[in-house]
Formats: C-alpha cells, structure tokens, sequence
C-alpha cells in the first residue's frame, strides 16, 4: 500500500487556493486567526450547534440490504447472491435490472416523506453507491439510482427536510459489509490509490452539484463506516480521505470561496476521544461533524444484556457524546435489542441471539422479538418505546441523532414507520412517556 503523506493533499490544496494559513494538526499547533481566513463560512443548510437533527435513513433504498428487503433476494433462487455486487453478477442484466428498477420505484415514495416530515422529524440520510457515479472497471452493478436520488431531494424541497448524502459504498469496500455492495473477508478500499481517487472524484462531483441546492442538501458524509478495527493502514486512509473530503465538500468551487455544504467523517468504530485534535475549528475547520453508530447487538456480550443493561448502556453513551471533540450526532441506530432480523447479520447466517451465528452461544429464541410488529407483546412494545426514549435523550447530549432505519419487510423492530404505527415510537420526537429514563 501507498502510505499517505497525512495532511499533505489538503495542505496543497488549500495553499494554492491561498485560504488560509494550515499548519500540521497537532496539540501544540497554534490557532489560525480569524484574519487569515479570505471567507468566514456561509449559513449552513441546517442551523446545527444551535437545532437538534432528529432523522431517519433511507436504508435498503439505492443500496440493497439482505435484511432489509429479504424477498428481492429470496426470489432470485440463488443462495450465492448475497449482496449488491453478486445480485448484478449472477442474473442476466435484463431481469436484475427489472426488479432494481421497480424496487427503486417502490420502496421510497413522496408519502414516505411526508410521513417522516409529519413525524416531527428534519432529516433524512440517503445512503448510495460509489456505483451510481462510476463502474469503469467493470463491476457487475446497475446504475439508474440518480434520477432517484434528486427526485428524492425535490421531495424534501417541497416537505422542509434536510438530505444527508451519504456515500456507504467505495471502490473495494470499506469494510467488507454487505451493505458497502461487496461483502468481502477484508476489505480494500484503503489498500488501493485507485480507489481512494475515485472515491475523491466522486465527493468532488456531489460537491459541486449538490452546493448550490444547500436549501436541501445539507451535508455529505463522505464514507459510511470505515472498517478502522483492522488496524492502522485503515485509520492512515482515512484521515487522509477526511481531509481531502473537506477540501472537496467546503471548497467545491476551484478557489477560496466556501460551500455551505458540511463533512460528516464517520468515527471509523474508534473510541470518540481518538478524534481529539483532529480537524479543530481552532484550526480554521469549520463545518465538520463526526458521525457515530450506536448498535448494542453485534457481540455475543451485548446482545446478552437485560432490557435495563441495554438502557443503561444507552443512556451511558450520551456520556461520551459530550465529551467529544467535534460536534458529533449518532447517525445510526435502532430500537431493536437482538440481532434476530433475518439476514442482518448476512444472507444465509444466523443470529448471536439464538446461538446460530458461527461462535455464539444461545441467550433466547428469536421467535417474540422480531418480525411483524402486529406479533409484538404489550410489554415488549413498552420496551421499545423506553429504549427509544433512551437512545433520543442520550444523543440529543450531541447534536442529536438518525434513526435505522424508515422501514424494513420482516424486521419492525428496527422500522421507524413501523414504531410510529404501532405506537414505540411517538408521532412527537420530543414527548415522553418515560421523562427520567437516563437520570
């Protein structure tokens, strides 16, 4: 791999933009005065630091999840079609492209929006491929997501919401999860010049297109989840990429004017406190927003906790939020306690919960905790609704949070339209019915 000169890009970059004086992120590096800066930062889209963001994802949308539609993938017959990359590679293209075409017709429509803006809600993130953008090198993936992508945004102009966009797959897979398009054992995403500078091309290009419709758009996160725990090459990358985002997303005009768009750098599953020092406003670094994901349901210790356990871990998580170093919203999260949802942990494996996921050992049946609501126990339902209330109280320490995901066809436990119709999660994002369930 080609290790990265950290800072070097964007220290070019803004030098021959002449924007303003950088000097080397470290704890001693003295504070750039304001007087340096040729442009202080526009009005953001959003008035975040000062409004929370209460949001929903569009999962399972322009990216195919297993767990999220199953019946796209049950219905192809072939159990080797495991995610996006294998759906385009294992079925003739006119039928695949079909059942992409009426899926992406289907799944998100404009009464989904109106129904999450009549929720009380402000944002959406819309999750999408490096692929809608780019298959030069001959990946099996369908394009056509684009048109989708901006009729959802002049869906949100006319309902008053805010878009994330949020790229959740890169060339070679950030993480090797299905949902970056290619599962895969390790992924190479960081391993590969090419793919970093066609994952740049692309934030360039939603940079520039997207900046002028900051009435909408109101932030790009520019990689969904960096897998940092395979170690340091990893993290290297995407520092790097962190910075040559910013240059892209807060400067996508060719000089020293800044866009209104603001950077949401995923914490790459680093403990918050890893990103002290890094891209401080004392710097000059304005609009940056770390994203972070709570799910307490992928090892066998958290899915072994007590409905209390679970709230208490929540609500103890708002504790780190505040003690973050960046303005830092959890862009994802879920009320569901077990990892039961089928496919969710990838098509054709099982679940912690029940003991049929390689490794685990059996905590409970999965039969009560997952599927359709209408199923759900009357006290079940009440959990969910007090850890909901948790998880909102606790990120709302931050500057607050999105919910995964809006909808799901077997899994109603993770379906923010599901909660809403079933009465877990209320129709006011601000009521509560359990006022001190943090303390």
């Amino acid at each position: 791999m080609k290790m990265w000169n950290t800072h070097s890009l964007f220290t070019a970059a803004v030098a021959a933009l002449g924007i303003l004086s950088f000097t080397p992120l470290h704890a001693s590096a003295a504070p750039i005065e304001t007087a340096n800066l040729t442009k202080r930062a526009p009005t953001w889209g959003f008035p975040y630091g000062s409004t929370k963001i209460r949001g929903v994802n569009l999962g399972g949308w322009l990216v195919l999840e297993p767990w999220i539609t199953p019946s796209l993938f049950d219905g192809t017959g072939n159990s080797a079609i495991i995610d996006e990359w294998t759906f385009g590679q294992y079925q003739d293209y006119n039928t695949a492209h079909g059942k992409l075409v009426n899926h992406w017709n289907t799944w998100i429509t404009y009464n989904d929006l109106a129904a999450i803006k009549a929720a009380g809600l402000n944002h959406v993130r819309m999750p999408i491929g490096y692929w809608a953008w780019d298959i030069s090198r001959g990946e099996p993936y369908h394009q056509g997501q684009l048109p989708y992508l901006n009729q959802a945004i002049s869906w949100c102009r006319t309902l008053g919401l805010k878009m994330i966009i949020d790229l959740h797959g890169a060339p070679g897979s950030q993480n090797g999860f299905d949902n970056s398009g290619q599962k895969k054992s390790y992924p190479l995403w960081h391993t590969s010049s090419d793919n970093i500078a066609r994952t740049n091309a692309i934030i360039k290009t939603l940079a520039s297109t997207y900046s002028s419709q900051t009435d909408v758009v109101a932030g790009i996160a520019p990689l969904n989840e960096p897998a940092g725990f395979f170690g340091s090459d990893v993290l290297a990358a995407t520092r790097q990429y962190w910075y040559d985002s910013y240059g892209n997303i807060r400067y996508p005009y060719g000089n020293s004017q800044q866009g209104a768009v603001v950077e949401f750098i995923a914490d790459a599953f680093q403990p918050l406190s890893y990103w002290n020092n890094f891209m401080p406003w004392q710097s000059g670094f304005e609009g940056v927003i770390l994203d972070t994901h709570y799910y307490g349901i992928f090892s066998p210790a958290e899915v072994s906790r007590s409905w209390d356990q679970q709230v208490q871990a929540a609500c103890a998580r708002g504790n780190d939020i505040v003690s973050s170093p960046l303005w830092t919203v959890v862009g994802e999260w879920t009320t569901a306690f077990t990892d039961c949802a089928k496919y969710l942990n990838g098509r054709g494996n099982g679940a912690r919960y029940d003991g049929t996921f390689p490794g685990s050992t059996y905590v409970g049946s999965c039969a009560q905790w997952t599927g359709s609501g209408a199923s759900f126990s009357a006290t079940y339902k009440a959990f969910l609704r007090r850890f909901w209330e948790a998880q909102v109280t606790a990120f709302e320490r931050g500057q607050g949070w999105i919910y995964w995901t809006w909808k799901a066809e077997n899994a109603d436990e993770w379906s923010y339209s599901a909660g809403l119709n079933y009465g877990w999660i209320p129709q006011n994002p601000t009521q509560r019915n359990y006022p001190n369930v943090c303390g």
